[in-house]
């Protein structure tokens, strides 16, 4: 069973955005091709538990099993060494990424306190665009009544677009929310 965005893309949307955009190949289209959810967990290094505690996390939010990522060099001011664990991440795709951007424009964004709306300048020059929440306790799987502590995410959309308008139109035409400009 697909994904409802999905079904909407697939059946109107990318018919939309070639019209719009003036392009003559169907793979010109923009689309979405993976979103990776990460959370740096600094405290790593003095509390052995606070990788486990977000991996945890994320495996709820998401629904799927995180990867935890390792130092590559060390940095002596952080009492950092080469190896040990400071984040977990998660790279979804297919039916599940397409879940998880359901979940995120219309349940968890709307959710967050006092919400003016998404930077329109986190595009990153290739099309991809990235944001972060500031609190892991917006998505709804979550009991705040067991939250140990509050932690950030980070969230990066990968695209198949040449260029940030493309995708920007592609998140659109999905009622992204993107901050109004109030001047």
């Amino acid at each position: 069973m697909e994904s409802r965005l999905y079904t909407e893309y697939k059946n109107r949307i990318s018919k939309e955005l070639m019209i719009e955009l003036k392009l003559d190949n169907f793979m010109q289209v923009p689309v979405l091709k993976k979103i990776t959810v990460n959370s740096g967990v600094g405290e790593a290094v003095t509390n052995g538990q606070a990788i486990k505690e977000v991996e945890e996390v994320l495996a709820t939010i998401t629904g799927q099993k995180p990867v935890i990522n390792k130092a590559r060099v060390a940095v002596s001011s952080f009492k950092l060494r080469p190896g040990m664990e400071i984040g977990v991440s998660v790279t979804l795709r297919g039916k599940r990424m397409w879940d998880f951007f359901d979940k995120l424009i219309n349940v968890v964004l709307p959710r967050t306190k006092d919400f003016r709306g998404l930077p329109t300048k986190s595009f990153d020059g290739n099309g991809n665009y990235s944001f972060g929440i500031k609190e892991h306790t917006i998505f709804p799987e979550i009991d705040t009544n067991k939250v140990q502590k509050i932690r950030g995410l980070q969230v990066v959309m990968n695209f198949r677009s040449p260029k940030d308008e493309y995708t920007k139109l592609f998140l659109d035409k999905f009622g992204f929310p993107f901050a109004k400009n109030v001047n």
